[in-house]
């Protein structure tokens, strides 16, 4: 009888001490961590078509073009794992290169405005489409993980749950941040002066 007792309290402890939540929580952010991985492939694998479509244009920017080369294979070699997601360092490399990668993209965008030929070119303008719309998806699955990762860390912080993730090693995880806060918070300057022909 005094056995059975006390496995009913060992268990009562255990579900009052959010253990359950914390694995609940941690295959959430995992889950939406692969769903951004995801939607960052469905972009990488879109380059290599946007570049072909814009390599047609004879007199095209060439540095334009090697920069989203560059950053699409710095983007794609870094190796993510499941340890990645509590590496603030290694989440921070590939934050980096995600940015660069969307930062290459949207130069390339702005560039492409200037060529009538290549903004005729149904391709071009189909992948453009296809591109706009896996930046949303990339959005809506990083809000996802952004939300399940709060979630985890408010349980990871908050008493008497903060207790449980001490003594079984659930340590919060890091969250997308802004790179370059200052730079985003400044307007942009809008130059009306005709484009390039």
């Amino acid at each position: 009888m005094k056995r059975w007792l006390l496995i009913i309290v060992a268990t009562l402890s255990l579900a009052g001490c959010g253990y359950n939540d914390f694995q609940r929580l941690d295959e959430a952010s995992k889950s939406a961590w692969s769903e951004v991985l995801n939607q960052y492939q469905r972009r990488a694998d879109l380059v290599p078509n946007i570049v072909a479509s814009v390599k047609g244009e004879a007199n095209f920017e060439q540095e334009t073009l090697t920069k989203v080369i560059e950053a699409r294979a710095k983007a794609t070699s870094i190796q993510v794992t499941p340890e990645t997601l509590n590496n603030p360092e290694a989440f921070s490399k590939f934050q980096q290169a995600q940015g660069e990668l969307s930062s290459a993209l949207s130069r390339l965008m702005v560039v492409a405005e200037q060529y009538p030929n290549l903004k005729a070119n149904q391709a071009f303008r189909d992948l453009r489409v296809t591109l706009e719309g896996t930046e949303n998806r990339i959005t809506v699955a990083r809000n996802r993980y952004i939300q399940t990762v709060q979630e985890y860390n408010v349980l990871a912080r908050s008493f008497p749950t903060n207790l449980t993730a001490k003594v079984m090693g659930y340590p919060p995880k890091a969250n997308f941040s802004v790179q370059n806060e200052a730079q985003i918070s400044t307007p942009p300057t809008v130059d009306f002066s005709a484009p390039k022909k």
